[in-house]
């Protein structure tokens, strides 16, 4: 059945990750193209966000839990995350590299651990996107879009306004200046200008969660 299918690829990943991470500090760790991300697209966040999705033994808990602590010990001093493991320069602000697509990994975390330590490093990394995520690229991948997603996660977990209101303030500049910046050529459309990840289907779908925000999703990613 589905949970038995599900359950073998969870451990053949726990597996992997064990393997790859040997005796380092970080209890799992991956590998894409000779490089260990982090990120949600290609990396540690989002591996770890599809794991709590299933039912897990506690020692496979604790093994997610410690590769979250371990991310959260050595982000960068701004409180952004870096791209992959040994990278020094702290310059990506996105979903699928660095700060963005951690913390919907790290509301998950709180939510289905309860632990205060995740939802507390969230936060603190959705006040460096507030700071840094107004990038000049539109899509979900890695522009405003993706970014206003931070709010509405945190949003639905916490009830609190206040991101409620930043994620509007990121949908309200799409809505007001994007079209006209990426006319300009100020702003990037996307190599696919329509399309879901990387374009206006991105903006589509914030513009539509943003009715509902207490039901809304980032795509293809929270569940």
């Amino acid at each position: 059945d589905n949970s038995f299918c599900t359950y073998t690829i969870a451990k053949e990943m726990f597996t992997e990750g064990r393997k790859l991470a040997g005796k380092g500090s970080c209890p799992l760790m991956y590998e894409w193209y000779g490089e260990r991300y982090w990120g949600a697209a290609h990396g540690l966040a989002g591996i770890t966000h599809a794991l709590m999705d299933m039912d897990l033994k506690q020692e496979e808990q604790e093994l997610v839990k410690g590769t979250l602590r371990y991310m959260i010990q050595n982000r960068f001093q701004s409180g952004n995350y870096p791209s992959a493991e040994g990278t020094e320069p702290d310059c990506l602000m996105h979903w699928c590299h660095g700060a963005p697509g951690i913390v919907l990994t790290l509301t998950k975390a709180s939510q289905v651990y309860g632990e205060a330590q995740f939802l507390h490093a969230a936060t603190d990394a959705a006040d460096v996107v507030w700071n840094r995520g107004l990038l000049k690229c539109v899509g979900i991948c890695h522009g405003v879009s993706g970014n206003a997603y931070v709010y509405l996660s945190l949003y639905r977990l916490t009830g609190k306004v206040v991101y409620l209101y930043r994620a509007k303030a990121f949908a309200c500049f799409l809505l007001d200046k994007g079209s006209k910046l990426i006319s300009d050529g100020e702003m990037h459309g996307g190599d696919r200008p329509y399309s879901l990840f990387e374009g206006l289907g991105g903006v589509a779908s914030l513009f539509l969660d943003m009715v509902r925000p207490s039901e809304s999703r980032f795509p293809a990613y929270e569940l």
